[in-house]
């Protein structure tokens, strides 16, 4: 299936000399129908949501309310309920982290390939809080062990309170197995908690199907607003967490030694919303859910299979995960050995106005414990792109890296 039609779309890729823009694991760009969204706000009804009863605040709160409903409907979640607006899949973490009841001694998991959004708050808890956290090792290709987290699982036995793990890694584009994972941890009574930043954006991602816990997600990776993310839940989960935001609209009164707390989702969205956000959201959503997500999926796999294609004769790089760039999604993520990343990239944008992304990606640990500080060059496709930006990127790079070497 081509998406080749929707480019125009997208105001950054019409007119003359548009970018073969490949930095869409870190954020994508935005179709018109978002931009609209929130000139439309800010232009015709910029009131307040969930609290004014003036035409302004209730066309807010209508418009809220079905982006709400949208997301719901597109992660198919029981109910729009189970949906929080925050400010990124960083916020919903911390949401999780914060928001749970723990013991000294309670053990969460995790993987070796994950963003620092899904390992700071684990070891902050551990600083804090005396819990242990535990990394379950991948394969040698960066492929989910079963083996591994099944023996990691068994070891923590009645002591294991969490699972946390990225669906799809943003370092490489690697899917694990949540289903199964999810089946082995709650048979250890454990919760399981989903890093969906680099999935949802890309697949179809149904919340009951998996029977998962918790999903946390970024909406400026799937076309939305920049200070957008969500946070779903099942709704006897989210009752009983300790929301990180009390404030205005997190409670339904107050007196001044005690205060009523507000049913979720209003629960966890303390103070004035982010309005245009939450409804760009929604339009987000709603350009999304028009268009097959396995298609998706594919398309950008194809793309993938070019870049890498295109680059995997070079001598002196290493490309991340497994060498079939189908078990990659649209994530090419190649080391550089003794080759300076940030200076290649720089060239490919200024002289072929190609944009990827050089560094370590927030995975810190991962580089750090393998010796390569300096990160790697990351390229990363989404539906908007072409076959002719893949080819430009790797043509553009092998000429980089001879130029380099």
């Amino acid at each position: 299936m081509s998406f080749k039609h929707l480019r125009e779309d997208f105001p950054t890729l019409c007119g003359d000399n548009p970018p073969a823009y490949l930095d869409n694991a870190c954020v994508t760009l935005k179709p018109k129908q978002v931009i609209n969204s929130i000139s439309d706000y800010y232009g015709k009804y910029p009131g307040c949501g969930g609290r004014s009863v003036h035409k302004y605040g209730t066309k807010v709160s209508k418009l809220v309310q079905e982006s709400r409903n949208a997301i719901s409907k597109f992660i198919n979640s029981n109910s729009p309920n189970e949906v929080v607006f925050t400010g990124n899949a960083t916020s919903s973490l911390n949401q999780i982290a914060k928001g749970l009841n723990w013991n000294e001694g309670d053990i969460i998991l995790t993987g070796d390939r994950e963003h620092n959004s899904n390992l700071v708050p684990w070891l902050q808890l551990q600083e804090e809080q005396g819990v242990e956290l535990r990394v379950v090792r991948s394969n040698p290709d960066n492929t989910f062990s079963m083996e591994n987290f099944e023996k990691a699982c068994s070891e923590a036995g009645d002591k294991l309170k969490l699972v946390s793990m990225s669906h799809v890694g943003n370092l490489d584009g690697v899917a694990i197995p949540i289903k199964e994972i999810a089946k082995v941890t709650h048979d250890f009574d454990a919760l399981v908690s989903v890093d969906g930043a680099q999935s949802t954006p890309h697949m179809k991602v149904d919340v009951q199907d998996l029977d998962i816990d918790f999903l946390s997600f970024s909406l400026h990776k799937m076309c939305g607003p920049s200070g957008m993310g969500g946070l779903w839940s099942r709704y006897e989960l989210l009752e009983n967490m300790r929301t990180i935001r009390a404030g205005g609209q997190t409670v339904v009164t107050s007196t001044y030694d005690s205060m009523e707390w507000a049913k979720p989702p209003s629960k966890f969205e303390g103070g004035l919303g982010n309005f245009s956000g939450m409804i760009a959201s929604g339009a987000a959503i709603n350009y999304l859910s028009r268009l097959d997500m396995d298609a998706i999926h594919e398309h950008e796999v194809k793309l993938n299979r070019i870049m890498t294609n295109g680059i995997k004769h070079l001598d002196n790089i290493e490309i991340i995960g497994p060498e079939n760039p189908e078990l990659r999604g649209g994530i090419c993520s190649i080391l550089m050995n003794d080759l300076p990343s940030h200076d290649i990239a720089i060239l490919l944008d200024e002289a072929a106005n190609v944009m990827i992304r050089s560094g370590q990606h927030c995975v810190h640990s991962w580089f750090n414990e393998r010796g390569h500080p300096n990160g790697s060059l990351r390229a990363s496709a989404y539906l908007y792109n072409t076959e002719d930006d893949a080819k430009l990127f790797a043509d553009t790079f092998c000429e980089a890296v001879e130029a380099f070497s």
